[in-house]
């Protein structure tokens, strides 16, 4: 764990850094202008990581600020540093290829003065609009048959997806009561939550008393919840203690037969064993519990096996954790790791959902693709 973070860290700062150094190329030699560029670039810089030790310490005023404005900056940054690498891959073929006498002036101080001053509005304008995109999840409804066993209830299901809400700091108590009251006008009989409820640490969640607004969600089946890798990040005996307090069905690599309907399987994250040091269960044996008669729903926080429900007999997998990149052009890199980075899927015959989430990691931003709350009906049978 020490050594992923070390690495996430790394790049961060080598991000941080290129961007920097060609912002301080772009000030005039000798300005003092530049002594106040690195003061307030690098407090920028470090103040997400600063915001989540204080948090930990002394949470309050003071690590709240920090914590907004490094999350802001984590996507600002990304911002400027595809714009800035873009600049420089047009520079070095300016070089390589022969130009016009007229095309050379981006070589020079005035070109690089005016570049800079059209990013940085140019990003935050970006930056601004993914924050309000952030504000605003869309309702996806979808309709899935998973088929037709005999010998039970086959009636429909109305059953709502919400994956990765990251209670804490950045999505609170107002944000949750909006997302609970959608949730509520769909009149669900099930609600599924796949991981990542809360942030990370959960004081800050007890802090403001979030889980009031959890409490709001209510359907008459139940609401069931996994964890997630934030959960696990966090703490997951506490996490788990809190949902529970709080109205949540927590399913740990264990199976509950819902009103004769399906099974449902909640597993354990897949990065259990990296913080919690142990390895969750295979599926197949929790599957021995099960009588094959029935379908079988696995919620499973992380997309990157499903063929392994699929092989076990699941008719239907939802998941969450991708964030579908979350801010683009991240959205590439998740679809090249997962079989599915978001949405509706088949794999070996089992259907599969990945939800994009509803909430934010690190920054408060969605650029190129939308929140969601997955209205989902499940019918049961031909």
């Amino acid at each position: 764990m020490i050594l992923f973070f070390a690495f996430v860290l790394l790049i961060y700062l080598l991000g941080n850094y290129y961007v920097f150094a060609r912002g301080q190329q772009a000030l005039p030699q000798g300005s003092g202008i530049k002594t106040i560029y690195g003061l307030v670039f690098w407090f920028l810089a470090a103040s997400f990581v600063a915001g989540r030790l204080t948090e930990n310490v002394s949470p309050g005023i003071l690590s709240d600020v920090l914590v907004w404005t490094g999350s802001f900056w984590l996507a600002i940054i990304l911002y400027f540093f595809l714009a800035v690498l873009l600049i420089d891959i047009i520079r070095i073929s300016a070089r390589v290829l022969p130009v016009s006498m007229e095309a050379s002036w981006i070589f020079g101080n005035k070109a690089r003065v005016y570049i800079m001053a059209g990013i940085i509005p140019a990003v935050l304008l970006i930056v601004a609009g993914g924050f309000i995109n952030s504000r605003y999840p869309v309702v996806r409804n979808i309709e899935i048959n998973i088929g037709a066993k005999v010998g039970f209830n086959k009636r429909p299901v109305n059953a709502v997806l919400l994956s990765d809400i990251h209670l804490g700091t950045i999505v609170g108590k107002r944000h949750l009561e909006r997302i609970a009251d959608r949730v509520m006008q769909l009149e669900p009989d099930i609600i599924f939550l796949a991981g990542d409820i809360l942030d990370e640490d959960v004081e800050p969640v007890i802090r403001r008393d979030i889980g009031e607004a959890l409490i709001r969600m209510k359907a008459p089946l139940g609401v069931y919840a996994v964890m997630g890798n934030h959960e696990y990040i966090g703490g997951a005996s506490r996490a788990a203690r809190y949902l529970k307090d709080h109205g949540i069905i927590l399913l740990r690599d264990s199976v509950v037969l819902i009103e004769d309907l399906f099974y449902l399987i909640g597993r354990e994250d897949r990065d259990k064993k990296r913080f919690g040091g142990e390895q969750r269960k295979p599926l197949a044996s929790i599957l021995e519990k099960t009588d094959q008669e029935y379908p079988v729903i696995v919620i499973d926080h992380q997309p990157y096996s499903p063929e392994e429900a699929a092989m076990a007999g699941a008719d239907l997998q939802l998941s969450g954790h991708t964030h579908h990149g979350q801010l683009w052009p991240l959205n590439y890199i998740t679809r090249a790791i997962y079989p599915v980075s978001h949405g509706y899927g088949r794999i070996n015959g089992m259907h599969l959902y990945v939800s994009a989430g509803v909430g934010t990691w690190g920054p408060p931003v969605r650029i190129g693709n939308r929140p969601e709350i997955v209205h989902i009906d499940i019918s049961i049978g031909k």
